[in-house]
C-alpha cells in the first residue's frame, strides 16, 4: 500500500506490553491486555468451526496475485490484471492466470477468479458469477447489490468468529496487518506455557533407560559416556540432564580426533620456530657477491612467512557438525497437545535468485534452479521464491512463467516418487540407474511423461527469443498502421520518412512490456525502466491440496499434495543518475519487497546457476537456527559444489581447499565467511541489529524497539521499565523514533512493522527451561496472510530507485555497498557486531552450480575476487579496525582475506629470482652449505606433513591440494597482481581500468563434454606468467651451457637456481597446458609472444652483461674458432 499514514511515516501505538520474549522462565510468561480487541485465533475457536477466509479477502488475494504491478520515480503505481503471460495455457489451480468461468454480467467477457482448487469464487450465496472488475463496480456504487438476486452482498463466513466482518474490522481498527498477526502468534503461548511446564517435570525412567545407552549396575544407573568423536545421542553422559530427558538437540558438534589435531598444532608451532630461525640465519649471512639478489630474496621470504602465519592461525580449531533432521520433524511437524493437527511450526524462508542478463545467464539454467526450489522438501506454505531480474528482460519473465507452468507437473512428480536431485536437467542427465530403489508400478510411465513434457519445455524456452521477436514485429506493424491511418485522418503533411515509431517489446496479452525493450527506447533500457512485480504462483492454501486421478495418460496425484510455493518475479526500478549498486542493490530490493509480501524469518540466496541438489538442505540449515543458541547465528553457509569441471580440475575450480579446509577451520572460531551464494540468513541480522545477549531479557530487535545502544544501529529509543520489563514509548522517545526510522530503513510503515514479526518468528522453540529467548510452541501454525493490492503496491515503492536515498541501506542495513565482493563485507559486518555463523556440510551436496573451466574466464573470476579484497583493505572494513566483539583468530582470517592479493608483488619477484640467479651465476646465499640445506629441508618437510594432516581431517584428496598450490602461483602472478594495480590506481588516482578479452580459438568440438576447457581468449593477464616461463627456461639453458663450457664450473649455483626454476615451472604447468589448448591447435599469438619475449630478453641481457673473451661461452667460442682462422 502506498502508506497507512501520511507521507509514508510509521506510527507507534501507545500500548504497554509485558515482556513476552521468553527470556525469563517459561512459567513466568504473561501478557497485558491490549486496548484493541484481538481477533480470534485457531486455539480460541468455537467447537467445530475452522479458520476460514472471507470471500472478499480471497477475491482480493486472487486479484493481487494475477496482476502485474508497475511504478517508480514520479510514476503512479498501476496494477494491470493479466489473464495470459505465456503462449501456452495451464490448468493448475494455483497459477495466477488459471482460467475460471466467464462473468455473467451482460456485456462483460472477463473471467471469474478461482480458489486453490480451481473453483469459481462467487461473492453471493445465490451463486451469481461475477468477475473482479464488475464486483468492484458493484461495491463502489455504495449499495453493494448483487446483479443476480438483487440482494445486498453478504460475507459468506460472517459466523467465523461469532461476529460480522464489519464488527471485526471495527475491533481491530488501529492495528496494522503485522500487528494483528503478531498478537495472534503471541496468544498461542497461553496454552503452550502450561504444557511445557508439565512436560519438563514428567519423566519415564524406563523409557529413558531404553532410549539411551544407560544400564543398571549394582543398584546404581551407569551413565553413558560420550562417543569417540565427542558427540552424544541427545542425552550424552551428564546426570544433570536426567530431568531434561524429553528435550533433544537438533545438532551435534563433532571435534576432530586429538590424534590428528594435536600433531597438527605441534607441526604448526615447529614450522613457525623453523621459519624464525631460518630468517634469522638469512639476515646474519648475506651474500656479499650479490647483495641485491640476497636483499630481494630476504624481503620476499619475510612476507611469505607473514602471509603463511595469517593463513595458518585460523586453521587451528577445525570442527565438524551433524544436523538431526528427524528430530526437527519431530519437534516442529509432529502432532502434540499444542499442535493437534501436526501443522508445520517451522519459520518461513524467502529464497532469492538473482539474474541480470539472459544472454550471459541462459534462462533455461535459471528456470531449472527455480524448479529445484519449488520442489524442495520444506513446508509449501512456508516458502516463497523471489526472482530478481536486474536486466528487466521479457525473455527472463516469460521463461519464469514457463517454469511456473511446468512446475505443476514436475513438483508433484518429485514428491510422489521422492526424486533426487530435483533439477530436471540434472536428473535426466544422470548416468546412474534412475530406477534404483523405485517400487511404484507407475514410476516408469510417469517418468516417460515428465521427460517428454520437459523436452517440450526446453524447446519452448529455447524458442522464446524468436517468439518475442515475431510477436513484437507483428504488434509494432499494427501500431504503425494505426498511426499512419490516424495521420491520414488528421491530414498531416509531414513526410512519412520523417516519422519514427518506437520498436516496443510486446507481451502475449497485447500490452507493451514495461521493462527493457529488445530495441532500446527512453524509459525502456537496462538502466532506465520502471519497477515490476508479478506473482507467478500465488501463496498456497494452508491445508494440503490433493490432486486427482485422471485418465491413463496422466499421473495419478490423488495422494500427492499439488500445492506450489509462492513465486514472484521482481525487477527493481532503474533510472539514470542513480547508483544502483549492482548485485548488492538488487538483493536489498528483494529484502524489502519480500518483507512486505511474505516476511520469511530466514532468507536463502542463490545464484541463478546454483540449484538445490539435496532437497532437505534447508531443513539441515534450519536445525542449526532452531537449536539451543541458534538465536545468535546470523547465517548458515553451505559449501559450494560445482558440476561440469574437467576430471583433473586443471585450474582448481572446485576450490576444495578453501571450502573443506579453511571454512571448516573458521567454523571452530566465530564462523565461516559469507561467499555470495548458498547461504541461509537470519533476516533481522541483515537489518543491522546486534545479536541477543544470553544474559539480557531483550531480543535482538530491542535496540530498535527499546533502549538505544551506542553499538547498535537503532531507530527509536523507548524506555525500558526495569521492574516488569515492559516497553513504553513516551512522547519524547516516540518523536525521536519517528525521526530516526526513515533515516535507517526508509519510510515504508509496512516494512518497519514486519521487523518485529520476523524477529519473533526466527526464535527457536521455547521447549526447554534453558531456552531463554524462545517462542511458544505452535505459534507459527497460523495461516499466512493473504495478499492484497495495497501490499504489493507497497512492495513496488520499496524497490523504487529513490527509496534508499538518505537511509542506511548498503551502509549498515542489508548487503553492504562499495566493494566488488559485497558478500565478504556483508558477512564481516555481522561478525563485527558479535554474530556467529555456522558451516553446514550436508550428507549430500546441498547445492550445485557451474564454474568457468577455461583459463581466461577463471583468471577473470579470480581477478574480480582479488580486486574486492584490495578494496576491502583500503576501506573501513579492514579487519585491523574491527571491534572487540570479533574474536582474535576471526580477525586474522578477515585480515588474510584482505591482504592475500599483495603477496603477488613478492611472489612475482621471487619467481624471477631463479632466472636471475642462473643468468648471473650467483645465488641467494653465498654458498650451498649444510645449514641452509637443513633449514630448507625442515621447512619443506613440515609443510608436507601439515598438508598430509589437513588432508586427513578435511577429507580432501592430495591431488586437490596440489592443484590448489599450482593455481595459487598462477593466480598470484597474473590476476592478483592486476588486482593490486587496479586497486592502487582506484584509491590513489581514482582511475578504473579493465582487462578485456580479445581473440578466441578452440572449443569447436561439440561432442566433447569439456569443450570449454580448450577455449582460448587472449588477455593481458597472461603476460606475466608467460614472461616468467620464458625467462626461467632461457635462464636454465644459459646456465647449463655456461657451466658445461666454463673453466671453473659452479655446479652449486646451477643446482640451486635450477631447483627453484623447476619449482616455478612445475607450478605453472597447468597454465602452460592451457596455452597449448588441444594438440596441434596452439594459437598463433602464443608463438608470437614467446618469440618476442625470448628475443627481447636475450638482447637486453647481451646489452647489460656482454660475454667476455676469458670466461663463459665467449671464451669457448674463441678457443674453437682460432684454429679455423689460422
Amino acid at each position: 500500500m502506498a502508506s497507512n499514514y501520511p507521507n509514508g511515516s510509521s506510527r507507534f501505538s501507545h500500548v504497554k506490553q509485558t515482556s513476552n520474549d521468553l527470556d525469563s522462565d517459561i512459567g513466568s510468561v504473561e501478557f497485558a491486555t491490549y486496548t484493541v480487541q484481538i481477533p480470534a485465533t485457531p486455539d480460541n475457536q468455537p467447537a467445530g468451526v475452522s479458520l476460514q477466509r472471507s470471500t472478499s479477502q480471497r477475491v482480493e488475494d486472487q486479484y493481487a496475485s494475477s496482476s502485474m504491478f508497475t511504478g517508480g520515480y514520479n510514476c503512479i503505481t498501476r496494477a494491470q490484471l493479466k489473464d495470459k503471460v505465456i503462449e501456452t495455457d495451464t490448468s493448475h489451480p494455483q497459477m495466477t492466470w488459471a482460467k475460471g468461468s466467464y462473468c455473467t454480467v451482460p456485456g462483460c467477457d472477463a473471467q471469474v477468479v478461482t480458489d486453490e482448487r480451481g473453483l469459481d469464487i462467487v461473492p453471493c450465496e445465490c451463486g451469481y458469477k461475477i468477475c473482479m472488475d464488475c464486483y468492484r463496480d458493484a461495491m463502489r456504487n455504495g449499495e453493494s447489490i448483487c446483479p443476480g438476486c438483487k440482494e445486498p452482498y453478504k460475507e459468506m463466513d460472517m459466523n467465523e468468529y461469532g461476529v460480522t466482518m464489519r464488527q471485526q474490522r471495527l475491533s481491530t481498527d488501529g492495528m496494522s496487518k503485522t500487528e494483528r498477526r503478531m498478537s495472534r502468534m503471541k496468544s498461542k503461548s497461553m496454552k503452550s506455557k502450561a504444557l511445557v511446564e508439565s512436560q519438563a517435570i514428567e519423566m519415564d525412567q524406563n523409557q529413558w533407560l531404553f532410549e539411551t545407552k544407560g544400564s543398571y549396575g549394582y543398584g546404581n544407573a551407569m551413565w553413558p559416556k560420550a562417543d569417540v568423536n565427542g558427540g552424544h545421542d541427545g542425552m550424552g553422559g551428564d546426570p544433570k540432564m536426567f530431568k531434561e530427558k524429553q528435550w533433544k538437540p537438533l545438532t551435534c558438534e563433532v571435534t576432530i580426533s586429538a590424534a590428528i589435531l594435536s600433531p597438527y598444532r605441534l607441526l604448526v608451532l615447529a614450522r613457525l620456530v623453523a621459519l624464525g630461525l631460518f630468517l634469522q640465519w638469512r639476515v646474519r649471512h648475506p651474500n656479499e657477491d650479490a647483495v641485491w639478489l640476497w636483499l630481494m630474496s630476504v624481503i620476499c621470504e619475510f612476507w611469505f612467512a607473514f602471509s603463511w602465519i595469517l593463513d595458518q592461525l585460523p586453521k587451528l580449531c577445525p570442527i565438524n557438525r551433524i544436523a538431526y533432521v528427524d528430530v526437527l520433524k519431530e519437534k516442529f511437524e509432529t502432532p502434540n497437545p499444542s499442535n493437534p493437527t501436526g501443522k508445520s511450526d517451522l519459520p518461513g524462508i524467502d529464497i532469492f535468485v538473482s539474474t541480470a542478463d539472459p544472454e550471459k545467464e541462459p534462462p533455461l539454467v535459471t528456470a531449472n534452479t527455480i524448479l529445484s526450489i519449488l520442489a524442495t522438501d520444506y513446508p509449501v506454505e512456508k516458502l516463497a521464491c523471489y526472482v530478481s531480474d536486474d536486466g528487466g528482460a521479457l525473455l527472463t519473465f516469460e521463461a519464469m512463467a514457463e517454469a511456473a507452468s511446468f512446475a505443476n507437473l514436475w513438483v508433484p512428480f518429485c514428491r510422489k516418487h521422492d526424486i533426487e536431485p530435483r533439477n530436471p536437467e540434472s536428473y535426466f542427465s544422470m548416468k546412474r540407474d534412475p530406477y534404483k530403489n523405485k517400487v511404484r508400478s507407475d514410476f516408469v510411465r510417469d517418468r516417460r511423461q515428465i521427460k517428454r513434457e520437459y523436452d517440450e519445455f526446453k524447446v519452448r524456452i529455447n524458442g522464446l527469443p524468436d517468439s518475442i521477436r515475431r510477436r513484437s514485429d507483428a504488434f509494432n506493424a499494427r501500431e504503425e498502421i494505426k498511426a499512419m491511418k490516424l495521420r491520414r485522418e488528421n491530414r498531416d503533411d509531414e513526410p512519412v520518412e520523417n516519422l519514427k515509431f518506437p520498436k516496443a517489446t510486446w507481451m502475449t496479452d497485447g500490452t507493451q512490456w514495461p521493462g527493457t525493450w529488445v530495441i532500446s527506447a527512453p524509459e525502456h533500457t537496462k538502466g532506465d525502466h520502471a519497477s515490476i512485480i508479478q506473482v507467478m504462483l500465488k501463496p498456497p492454501s494452508d491445508e494440503p491440496l490433493k490432486g486427482t486421478e485422471d485418465d491413463l495418460n496422466s499421473m495419478n496425484l490423488s495422494e500427492v499434495d499439488i500445492r506450489l510455493p509462492m513465486l514472484v518475479y521482481v525487477s527493481r526500478e532503474k533510472r539514470p543518475g542513480y547508483d544502483h549498486n549492482k548485485k548488492a542493490g538488487a538483493m536489498n530490493a528483494l529484502v524489502r519487497a519480500s518483507a512486505v509480501m511474505s516476511n520469511g524469518a530466514f532468507i536463502l540466496n542463490l545464484d541463478c546457476d546454483h540449484y538445490i541438489y539435496y532437497s532437505q538442505a534447508m531443513r539441515e540449515g534450519m536445525c542449526f537456527m532452531m537449536d539451543c543458541g541458534g538465536e545468535r547465528l546470523c547465517y548458515v553457509q553451505f559449501p559450494q559444489r560445482f558440476e561440469g569441471i574437467d576430471p583433473s580440475d586443471r585450474y582448481a575450480n572446485h576450490n576444495t581447499v578453501f571450502f573443506d579446509v579453511n571454512m571448516r577451520a573458521l567454523d571452530g572460531i566465530q564462523g565461516p565467511v559469507y561467499v555470495g551464494t548458498g547461504c541461509l540468513f537470519r533476516r533481522v541480522a541483515l537489518y543491522g541489529f546486534d545479536p541477543p545477549s544470553l544474559k539480557e531479557r531483550d531480543s535482538c530487535c530491542s535496540g530498535f524497539f527499546a533502549k538505544r545502544k551506542k553499538t547498535s544501529s537503532v531507530a527509536s529509543a523507548p524506555e525500558v521499565d526495569s521492574q516488569d520489563g515492559s516497553v513504553e514509548l513516551d512522547n519524547d522517545n516516540e518523536e525521536m523514533g519517528l525521526s530516526l526510522i526513515p533515516k535507517t530503513f526508509g519510510n515504508s510503515s509496512l516494512f518497519v512493522d514486519s521487523i518485529r514479526v520476523a524477529e519473533f518468528q526466527g526464535r527457536p522453540l521455547a521447549d526447554h527451561p534453558s531456552m531463554k529467548n524462545g517462542r511458544p510452541i505452535g505459534a507459527l501454525t497460523l495461516p499466512r496472510e493473504l495478499l492484497d493490492a495495497s501490499t504489493v503496491a507497497e512492495a513496488i515503492s520499496c524497490i523504487s530507485c529513490w527509496y534508499e536515498d538518505k537511509t542506511e541501506w548498503g551502509q549498515r542495513v542489508g548487503w553492504i555497498y562499495g566493494s566488488v565482493t559485497e558478500d565478504v563485507v556483508t558477512g564481516y559486518r555481522m561478525h563485527n557486531r558479535g554474530w556467529k555463523s555456522i558451516y553446514c556440510v550436508t550428507k549430500k551436496d546441498a547445492f550445485r552450480g557451474s564454474a568457468p573451466i577455461n583459463l581466461t574466464d577463471r583468471l577473470h573470476q579470480v581477478l574480480r575476487w582479488a580486486t574486492g579484497s584490495v578494496e576491502i583493505f583500503f576501506s573501513r572494513n579492514n579487519a585491523l579496525l574491527a571491534s572487540s566483539r570479533m574474536k582474535f583468530l576471526q580477525r586474522i582470517a578477515y585480515l588474510n582475506v584482505a591482504m592475500y592479493p599483495f603477496t603477488s608483488i613478492f611472489l612475482i619477484v621471487y619467481c624471477f629470482l631463479p632466472a636471475l640467479s642462473l643468468f648471473t651465476g650467483k645465488f641467494i646465499v653465498q654458498e650451498l652449505n649444510v645449514t641452509f640445506l637443513v633449514y630448507l629441508l625442515g621447512i619443506t618437510i613440515t609443510l608436507i606433513l601439515l598438508a598430509v594432516l589437513e588432508i586427513k581431517w578435511s577429507g580432501i584428496e592430495l591431488e586437490e591440494w596440489w592443484r590448489n598450490e599450482q593455481f595459487w602461483l598462477i593466480g598470484g602472478t597474473s590476476a592478483h597482481l592486476a588486482a593490486v594495480l587496479q586497486g592502487l590506481l582506484k584509491v590513489i588516482a581514482g582511475i578504473e581500468i579493465s582487462f578485456t578479452l580479445t581473440s578466441k580459438s578452440g572449443g569447436d568440438d561439440a561432442d566433447d563434454d569439456f569443450v570449454d576447457l580448450y577455449i582460448f581468449k587472449w588477455t593481458s593477464l597472461m603476460v606475466p606468467p608467460i614472461t616468467i616461463i620464458m625467462i626461467n627456461l632461457i635462464g636454465m639453458g644459459v646456465a647449463l651451457c655456461r657451466t658445461i663450457y666454463s673453466d671453473a664450473p659452479k655446479w652449486s649455483a646451477l643446482l640451486g637456481g635450477s631447483f627453484f626454476s623447476f619449482w616455478v615451472l612445475a607450478h605453472l604447468y597447468p597454465f602452460a597446458k592451457g596455452l597449448m589448448g588441444r594438440r596441434g591447435r596452439t594459437p598463433t599469438i602464443v608463438y608470437v609472444w614467446s618469440g618476442l619475449l625470448a628475443i627481447t630478453i636475450s638482447l637486453l641481457w647481451v646489452a647489460i652483461s656482454p660475454p667476455s673473451s676469458s670466461d663463459g661461452i665467449g671464451a669457448v667460442g674463441n678457443r674453437i674458432g682460432s684454429p679455423v682462422t689460422e
